[in-house]
């Protein structure tokens, strides 16, 4: 058991490394880049177990299912890890790095700050977390799916954006927790709205389709007004500290006009 999961975590950190590789070496898009190994590493999947397939040995998804203390889930372990482990990360100097190479590489570099360090453990990270997110999805189903998680990328990117994170060192997990569960209300409302509508109308009936397209227009909706709302609050700081500034200047040329002013006056 042990093996496996090292060996997990350990691919989900070699498919970070090889995305590290596209986007600091190469400069490709980050989000071209993140995509384009979605689907390669979904056709080596399908090329290893081409239908699901497999299982779980029974003790394994029953303790990830049990509870500690008939309370607490065992399941909230792995986010409490999560969180410490990010949490020790932001605690330090390395997740002040990551702020700053977020919000400007070229700033950063001039700082002294290295991006592709920077960066690669920020993808060394990454890895770790998709890596447990991958051993928590199959013990939650049972089960090996090569498909299971094909969509989940673009959920999470914009479970991401409707929290308040933004592409440049903007938010905080935080955000991505709130907007994480923005998402999964979105779409539980709309399910159990056309649930109520086949209740009450006789002969009503809709697909899954539908449900899917009401709740993808309601998020892109989210969606829009976050991107808007985060770039006022964005040009609102930026006007806040150059006006700051301004008043520094002034404050401090004072005393030199003032004093120009006495010598010409004796």
């Amino acid at each position: 058991m042990i093996l496996g999961v090292g060996v997990v975590v350990l691919v989900a950190v070699l498919a970070s490394l090889a995305c590290w590789v596209c986007c600091s070496v190469f400069r490709l898009p980050a989000l071209l880049a993140s995509y384009a190994l979605t689907y390669i590493i979904k056709g080596i999947n399908v090329l290893i177990m081409d239908v699901p397939q497999g299982k779980v040995e029974k003790v394994y998804y029953q303790a990830y299912d049990s509870q500690i203390l008939g309370i607490i889930p065992v399941s909230a372990l792995f986010i409490v890890g999560v969180l410490l482990i990010w949490w020790y990360a932001r605690s330090n100097r390395f997740g002040t790095h990551i702020y700053a190479v977020g919000a400007n590489p070229r700033n950063a570099f001039a700082a002294g700050i290295s991006p592709m360090q920077v960066q690669l453990k920020a993808f060394i990270l990454k890895g770790i977390f998709v890596g447990v997110a991958g051993i928590c999805i199959t013990l939650m189903i049972a089960s090996g799916n090569p498909l299971q998680a094909e969509d989940y990328g673009i959920r999470s990117l914009s479970a991401c954006i409707l929290g308040g994170l933004g592409f440049g060192g903007w938010g905080n997990v935080a955000c991505a927790v709130f907007g994480s569960g923005f998402y999964v209300l979105i779409q539980n409302s709309v399910y159990y709205f056309f649930s109520l509508l086949v209740d009450l109308i006789p002969g009503f009936s809709v697909t899954s389709y539908w449900q899917n397209f009401v709740s993808d227009i309601i998020i892109f909706l989210g969606l829009l007004m976050t991107i808007v709302t985060a770039k006022g609050q964005r040009d609102a700081l930026r006007e806040g500290i150059v006006r700051q500034f301004r008043r520094s200047d002034r404050h401090y040329d004072e005393p030199v006009e003032t004093k120009k002013g006495g010598d010409g006056n004796a």
